[in-house]
């Protein structure tokens, strides 16, 4: 790429009202502006882009009044907190069948880091301070492994059936995180079942959104584009094409942050195979009224599926009871960021996803983004925001999946949810927390099946002995003593 080649380039962005970017070029070295240039021309459109800022910033201004949030049909949902045995049975041999055929995928997402917690590395990288110290991706990548063998075992099968791990990172984490998993061998998996690729990125704009932040005379500022991103990275990287190719119909997506995430659960993947569920989720019961989390309704108005904020409901509707249980709230669906989609609606619908802010719209997050002063050329970094990240969220394509094919299970929070997001000292979602509840979880197993754990300590289970409480008839009669491992 040479400068002159790419008079394209200055003319689309001095036509979007950009120019400023270019203030400092003629500073720059012949390297810098070829990297500079080789930045921009990953965006298609500058004018569009400018638009769809500001038709973001009008989105965020608008609010659900007026909608009609209500419970999903009882056909449409299930909880494994009163399941009936049989039924479990069932859906665990469909899931544990698919996984023997090869049909099954697991995607993670993998793109933050650790900032929060006090680490720049991603943040499947960190060690809660388990007994065994094993970081969150090898807890994970041992579930596959497991999971992997009790298939095999279940169905006789001679050779070790294959889940393929596809891992979305992103440029900050990329390549610390193939190091990490090169550095220990894949945690006993295969390397070639392991995917890597990268969610892409979103120019920074100002508050008003009408100008694109420098980060540096030769860089604009950049963000990723949210989980949402999902869909266009799958598609771009050649994600989707590879799932095709190797035959897979059935993907569990979860966040790496997840402590207690049940991988490629054979349970929740049947529940969606029997239900013939083209979109369905996983979700714990909100725990009061005002915790802040995400639902997981119908919107009665439209009929469609859909994920509402925790603020966009009134005071009322948060409180109100459940007409059939009064012990339970009545929306109580709260959303985890664990979901089941069948290859054929992703092949189907992400490009209409992709091509549609009817589907996939941005939201705006007003941020502190350290950038170059344009009046004094000095970087700067902030005290109060100054600037817009655009992001799209993974499920606002909800939406477009007829409610007779999205399903809704709900699991117990105890076994399954323990999200890893605030360093110690927070009120939740630490360290400590995680680590507290992946052991109480553990201590758990061990007593149901007869073993016997000093009085206040709690024992650690890994993955490879242990992947959902099963198999531990071993303990029976033997004692523990607080950070034993099994």
């Amino acid at each position: 790429m040479t400068v002159e080649s790419q008079q394209h380039i200055f003319d689309t962005f001095k036509k979007a009202n950009q120019g400023h970017i270019f203030k400092f070029f003629d500073e720059l070295t012949v390297d810098q502006q070829t990297q500079f240039l080789s930045q921009l021309s990953t965006i298609e459109d500058p004018s569009k882009l400018v638009a769809t800022v500001s038709d973001a910033i009008k989105y965020s201004s608008s609010n659900s009044s007026g909608k009609n949030f209500t419970q999903l049909p009882p056909e449409q949902t299930a909880s494994t907190l009163d399941l009936d045995s049989e039924i479990s049975q069932h859906w665990s041999e469909l899931g544990y069948q698919a996984i023997a055929e090869g049909e099954v995928a697991v995607l993670l997402m993998a793109g933050g880091q650790g900032t929060r917690l006090g680490s720049s590395d991603p943040k499947g990288c960190y060690d809660v301070s388990l007994p065994s110290h094993k970081p969150l991706f090898q807890i994970q990548a041992e579930k596959i492994l497991k999971i992997e063998q009790l298939a095999q075992r279940k169905l006789q099968l001679r050779k070790l059936p294959t889940i393929m791990w596809y891992i979305m990172t992103s440029g900050p984490t990329r390549k610390s995180t193939e190091e990490f998993f090169t550095k220990h061998n894949y945690f006993g998996l295969d390397k070639n079942q392991v995917v890597f690729f990268n969610q892409g990125t979103l120019p920074c704009f100002n508050l008003s959104g009408e100008k694109i932040l420098l980060q540096s005379k030769n860089a604009i500022c950049e963000s990723p584009d949210g989980n949402g991103g999902l869909y266009k990275a799958l598609l771009n990287n050649g994600i989707l094409e590879d799932m095709v190719n190797k035959k897979i119909k059935h993907i569990h997506m979860y966040c790496v942050d997840n402590a207690l995430v049940k991988v490629a659960d054979p349970l929740f993947i049947g529940f969606a195979i029997d239900k013939q569920f083209d979109l369905a989720t996983k979700v714990v019961r909100k725990r009061d009224a005002n915790e802040s989390v995400g639902l997981i309704v119908l919107n009665d108005d439209t009929k469609r599926p859909c994920v509402i904020e925790y603020s966009e409901i009134s005071q009322e509707l948060a409180e109100k009871r459940d007409p059939q249980d009064d012990s339970k709230l009545f929306l109580r669906a709260a959303n985890i960021v664990n979901h089941y989609y069948s290859i054929d609606l992703l092949t189907k619908m992400i490009p209409q996803w992709i091509s549609s802010q009817e589907y996939l719209p941005f939201h705006i997050a007003k941020k502190k983004i350290p950038s170059i002063d344009l009046k004094t050329g000095q970087f700067y970094k902030p005290e109060t925001p100054n600037g817009i990240k655009l992001e799209q969220f993974i499920f606002d394509v909800f939406t477009s999946v007829e409610l007779s094919k999205f399903g809704c299970l709900e699991v117990d929070r105890t076994d399954e949810f323990s999200p890893l997001k605030n360093a110690d000292g927070a009120k939740n979602d630490t360290p400590t927390s995680c680590r507290q509840h992946y052991l109480e979880r553990g201590t758990k197993w061990v007593k149901q099946n007869g073993g016997q754990v000093d009085e206040g300590a709690f024992v650690e289970v890994v993955p490879l002995t242990s992947y959902g409480g099963e198999g531990l008839e071993c303990v029976k009669g033997k004692k523990y003593g607080n950070g034993d491992i099994i």
